[in-house]
């Protein structure tokens, strides 16, 4: 080698290899098995959920069923509990469910809510706006806890770090009903704003309860982050990488960051999904016409039909939420695998 080259220190591998003697073929059916148990167990554990749920509701007095039951007789309630199909065996009643909801999407209709309506229309007209509020939210709790952390764990014990520990110790210490209203009595006189959700312009109504919402997050975020970022910086590999001569600066956002966030990004899809049941507390405080409040009112209002649908949804985002994240896993480390010992989750 001529004199005054210099050979450019070895760098850390960029990608993740598989396990030896581990095919991308042999992944990609092993992630398929998976798959296809997980669906399996979780179509039995909605099966049991919702009968479950069902038997129990049926259990409940029939006013649920009749929004005036007052102003009837009794022969008025029993041709209406016939009409509905209430009156048969609740064996029966529970095949003629599940029968409408495989075939039709048909989750009932609401008698007590909203009278004569789908279920499947109510939650239609809920489901975006609460979509719109999480999805904000979330996208502000990674732009902001994601980079929290990051920087928390690479200036461990400075002032950054202080100061971000401060303000997660802040978030999970203060009751979160409080610093909403902090947050709703002096944003409304910062941003000149109303306190309702409804009275805004489109753009700026959004902004009191986005960030109402997200504090929660991003503090969760940047804790776990900066934890599993300094357990990955203490490993062999970092330290390898560092005797050799790699960046700082690409050792720890290109490998330990890649590496730490894997077991973080598990929760992402749930934290996503679970947008669609919104924040009863925040859609309350503002009166955001989401699905926050909506559970809340039909319990008070004894409508049963509702109460069984906004469970049958409660239940799938979180089924849902959990195979995503796992699938989310894998893709971004392949050296994950749920058909090796230990694997499967």
């Amino acid at each position: 080698m001529a004199r005054g080259r210099r050979r450019n220190p070895p760098q850390p591998p960029t990608g993740y290899p598989l396990q030896p003697g581990y095919t991308p073929a042999e992944r990609k059916l092993d992630v398929a098995k998976y798959l296809i148990k997980r669906l399996l167990r979780s179509f039995i554990t909605l099966f049991i959920i919702l009968s479950i749920v069902f038997v129990l509701v049926r259990q409940m007095p029939i006013e649920g069923y009749f929004p005036n039951i007052e102003k009837m007789s009794a022969t008025d309630i029993q041709r209406g509990l016939a009409d509905r199909g209430l009156d048969k065996p609740i064996l029966v009643q529970l095949g003629n469910f599940f029968k409408d909801l495989i075939l039709h999407g048909d989750l009932g209709t609401s008698y007590v809510y909203r009278d004569e309506v789908p279920v499947t229309e109510i939650l239609a007209d809920k489901i975006p706006v609460s979509i719109q509020l999480g999805s904000m939210s979330l996208c502000l709790s990674l732009l902001l806890g994601l980079p929290m952390g990051t920087l928390m764990a690479k200036y461990k014990g400075k002032f950054f770090d202080h100061l971000g520990t401060g303000f997660i110790v802040m978030i999970n210490a203060v009751p979160a009903a409080v610093y909403y209203l902090f947050i709703q009595l002096y944003g409304t006189e910062l941003f000149h704003i109303n306190l309702l959700f409804s009275q805004n312009p489109p753009v700026v109504r959004w902004i009191l309860p986005v960030i109402s919402m997200s504090l929660g997050n991003i503090a969760y975020y940047a804790m776990w982050l900066r934890r599993y970022m300094v357990d990955e910086s203490k490993k062999d590999y970092v330290m390898l990488a560092r005797i050799k001569g790699a960046n700082e600066n690409q050792i720890m956002f290109r490998h330990v960051f890649r590496n730490a966030f894997v077991p973080l990004a598990q929760y992402i899809p749930t934290s996503f999904l679970n947008t669609v049941i919104g924040s009863i507390y925040i859609e309350s405080l503002y009166s955001i016409p989401g699905m926050g409040g909506l559970l809340v009112d039909v319990i008070k209002k004894q409508d049963n039909t509702m109460v069984q649908g906004i469970v049958l949804l409660f239940a799938c985002v979180g089924v849902i939420g959990l195979i995503l994240g796992d699938l989310l896993m894998v893709c971004l480390d392949p050296r994950i695998s749920f058909a090796k010992k230990g694997g499967d989750r």
